[in-house]
């Protein structure tokens, strides 16, 4: 079993920053990939980004490519998302979720553990 819990969610103007983590708990130590993913009100869930654990390969969304950074600290278990230039449209409930066999990064159905969820809010 796999527990992730995500934080660092929150309220933030347009324009802003958050960094968002998730720590990972349990069996970890064989993980192929962990993923940020996000879900906005009337929406489905769509991939944000991703990173293999070794961390030689990342992941990104188009919607946020050049403005999200994912890293990963295994030490910690920790994988993190840097957004900066956030706009009102990046408002979801982001979750993150660890893949634990080779998959494609940016298909949900490839993971196999899912975090609660943090919200994010960028006002206008």
């Amino acid at each position: 079993q796999v527990q992730l819990v995500e934080s660092g969610g929150g309220l933030v103007q347009a324009g802003g920053s958050l960094r968002l983590s998730c720590a990972a708990s349990g069996r970890t130590f064989n993980s192929y990939a962990m993923g940020w993913f996000r879900q906005a009100p009337g929406k489905e869930r769509e991939f944000v980004a991703a990173i293999r654990r070794s961390g030689s390969m990342t992941y990104y969304a188009e919607s946020v490519k050049g403005r999200f950074t994912i890293s990963g600290d295994n030490a910690k278990n920790t994988v993190y998302l840097q957004m900066n230039s956030l706009k009102p449209e990046d408002t979801a409930v982001y979750y993150c979720a660890t893949a634990l066999y080779s998959t494609d990064p940016v298909a949900s159905h490839g993971y196999h553990y899912w975090g609660q969820g943090t919200q994010v809010t960028v006002s206008s």
